[in-house]
C-alpha cells in the first residue's frame, strides 16, 4: 500500500509540475559558468541602444534584463559589452571581422542590405538550419521558437531572406521601421491657416489620419508649397538627401517605386533597362522639385538636420522614420503637437494610386565563429528577446517590433505616438527593401553618387545619370559573377 501511495504522489508531482510549467527543469549546460559577449551595434541609433540597454543591468527598471533573466533561469552569468559604429562604417568593421574568422562580435546589428555579402563570407549563422536543425557540433537543439510569426511578409523579406525569392533565412528582426510623417499640429489645424489655404486651393487641408491616409502627393507638394515662408524662417517640409551612405537613396525610392518604377529585375538580374526608366528619371525630377520647400541647405540634410529643423520649428512636416519617433519627439511641446500619419501616396499614369516606401530597420545576426558558449548565450539571448513580455517592453521604451503578437495587439497603437502610422506602413504593399546583393557597398555608392550629383545640380539631365548608373551597377554584378548580363555596348559611351 505504501508503495502505491508513493507512486501516486510521485505521479501528481509530475503532473503538477507539467501542467504548472512544462517540462521538469534540466540543468543548462552552462550552470554555474561565466561567459563574455559582445554586441555590435549602430551609434547613435536608438533601436541599437535599446537592445544593449534590455541586455545588460539595469538599476532603473523593474524589468528583468537578459542577464538578470540567464541568471535566475539557466544559472549562469552573462558579462556584456557593446561596440558602436555609425551606420556608414559598421558594415566595413563587421565584413573585416567576419572575412577574419574573428569572434570579436558575437551578435551584430546589421542593415538588411549587408546580408548577401556576410553571407558569402560564411561569417553568420542560417537561421533556417538552427531552427530545423540547431548546430549540432555545438550541442545546440532546434530552436524552434525562433520560427517567428511576423507582422507583414515585407519583414521577412526585408529583413531575413537571402537570396531573394528564396525560404532561407540567415538573420531575426531587431529593429522595425518605416518612413512616416510628421506633422506640425498647431499650423495644420490653426482656424486661420485652413481658411487661407482653402480659399487658395478650392480644397480643405487634411486634419485626420484616415485624411492623410487617402493624401497624395500633388496635395501635400500643395501643403508644402503653402507653408514655404522664407522670410519667417519656415518651410513646407524636410526629408534625407545627403549623400552619407543610403540618405539620398532611401527617400527617392518612394517616389520611384509609388510611380510605378524600379531599382532592378531580381529574377534576370537586370539593371541596365529597368533603373534608367523614364518613370524613374521623372521621379528624380520630383524629388530634387521638393527642395524649393525644405530649408537652405536641405540637399545635405541627413538624419541629425532633419531632426533638426522639425524639431527647431523651421519646418511644417517631416518625412521620417519611426524609429526615430523617441528623437523627433524628446520635447514634451513638440511630442504635444505633432501629429504623425502615412506619408503621402503617388497616381500612377494609369490613374491608380499607390504608396510604396523604402522599408527601414536592421535585423541582428550571430556569428558562426562563436564558440560553443558564446553560441549557447547568443541563442538563448535571442529567444529571450522574442518573448512576448521582451518585445512589449521594447514598444515601451521607443522600438518598433515586428512580431504579429506585439504588433497586431489592440492596445499597441497607443504605446506611442508613431505606432499607428508605423503598424500602417509596414504593410508589403506600402514598404519595400532593394537588393541584399554582396555588392551592396559598391552598387550603392555609385548610386549615391550619381543622385546626389544630380540633386545639388552638378550635372543637369536625371536620364542621363540613370543611364550612368545603371551601367556601372550592371557591370558591377557582370564582373562579380552575380550576373550573366554584361552592360550594353552603348554603356562604353558612358561618361
Amino acid at each position: 500500500m505504501r508503495k502505491i501511495l508513493l507512486v501516486v504522489f510521485l505521479l501528481s508531482f509530475f503532473l503538477l509540475i507539467l501542467f504548472a510549467g512544462g517540462a521538469i527543469p534540466q540543468e543548462h549546460p552552462l550552470e554555474g559558468r561565466t561567459v563574455n559577449i559582445t554586441i555590435l551595434g549602430i551609434s547613435g541609433w536608438l533601436p541599437s541602444t535599446l537592445a544593449m540597454e534590455m541586455a545588460a543591468p539595469d538599476a532603473n527598471t523593474s524589468f528583468s534584463e537578459f542577464a538578470e533573466f540567464a541568471r535566475d533561469n539557466y544559472g549562469y552569468t552573462v558579462n556584456f559589452s557593446f561596440a558602436e559604429l555609425p551606420f556608414e562604417t559598421l558594415f566595413q568593421q563587421a565584413r573585416d571581422s567576419l572575412a577574419n574568422r574573428s569572434n570579436d562580435y558575437n551578435i551584430i546589428i546589421v542593415d538588411s542590405q549587408w546580408l548577401g555579402a556576410l553571407v558569402e563570407l560564411e561569417g553568420i549563422v542560417n537561421i533556417t538550419r538552427l531552427i530545423e536543425d540547431g548546430i549540432p557540433d555545438m550541442g545546440i537543439d532546434p530552436q524552434p521558437n525562433l520560427s517567428l510569426r511576423l507582422f507583414s511578409p515585407a519583414v521577412r523579406d526585408a529583413y531575413q531572406v537571402y537570396p531573394d525569392g528564396t525560404d532561407q533565412l540567415w538573420a531575426l528582426p531587431q529593429e522595425g521601421d518605416a518612413i512616416v510623417l510628421y506633422v506640425n499640429k498647431s499650423l495644420l489645424e490653426s482656424p486661420k491657416e485652413r481658411a487661407v489655404f482653402e480659399a487658395e486651393y478650392g480644397f480643405p487641408m487634411p486634419v485626420t489620419f484616415e485624411d492623410f491616409e487617402n493624401l497624395t502627393m500633388p496635395v501635400f507638394e500643395k501643403m508644402a508649397r503653402f507653408f514655404t515662408r522664407p522670410a519667417l524662417g519656415l518651410y513646407g517640409t524636410a526629408m534625407q538627401h545627403s549623400r552619407t551612405y543610403d540618405f539620398q537613396t532611401m527617400f527617392l525610392y518612394p517616389f520611384m517605386f509609388s510611380l510605378g518604377g524600379d531599382s532592378w529585375n531580381p529574377k534576370t538580374r537586370e539593371v541596365y533597362g529597368v533603373l534608367n526608366s523614364d518613370v524613374n528619371a521623372h521621379a528624380m525630377e520630383w524629388n530634387k522639385r521638393m527642395l524649393d520647400y525644405e530649408p537652405p541647405g536641405a540637399a545635405d540634410f541627413g538624419i541629425e538636420e532633419s531632426i533638426d529643423a522639425y524639431c527647431g520649428g523651421s519646418v511644417f512636416s517631416a518625412f521620417q522614420w519611426a524609429a526615430l519617433g523617441p528623437s523627433m519627439l524628446a520635447d514634451p511641446k513638440v511630442r504635444e503637437n505633432t501629429l504623425i500619419v502615412p506619408p503621402p501616396g503617388f497616381v500612377r499614369s494609369n490613374g491608380t494610386f499607390s504608396r510604396i516606401y523604402s522599408i527601414g530597420g536592421q535585423p541582428w545576426v550571430v556569428n558562426t565563429y562563436n564558440n560553443p558558449d558564446q553560441m549557447r548565450v547568443a541563442v538563448d539571448f535571442l529567444s529571450w528577446w522574442y518573448l512576448p513580455q521582451t518585445q512589449i517592453e521594447f514598444a515601451r521604451r521607443g522600438g518598433n517590433p515586428t512580431d504579429a503578437r506585439t504588433v497586431g495587439d489592440p492596445s499597441f497603437e497607443g504605446i506611442n505616438p508613431w505606432n499607428r502610422a508605423y503598424k500602417y506602413m509596414l504593410q508589403g504593399n506600402r514598404s519595400r527593401d532593394f537588393w541584399h546583393e554582396p555588392s551592396y557597398a559598391e552598387m550603392l555608392a555609385v548610386q549615391q553618387e550619381g543622385f546626389t550629383a544630380y540633386l545639388s545640380g552638378r550635372t543637369s539631365d536625371p536620364q542621363k545619370v540613370l543611364d550612368q548608373i545603371a551601367c556601372q551597377q550592371q557591370k558591377i554584378l557582370f564582373d562579380s559573377g552575380r550576373s550573366t548580363i554584361p552592360p550594353p555596348d552603348s554603356c562604353m559611351d558612358a561618361d
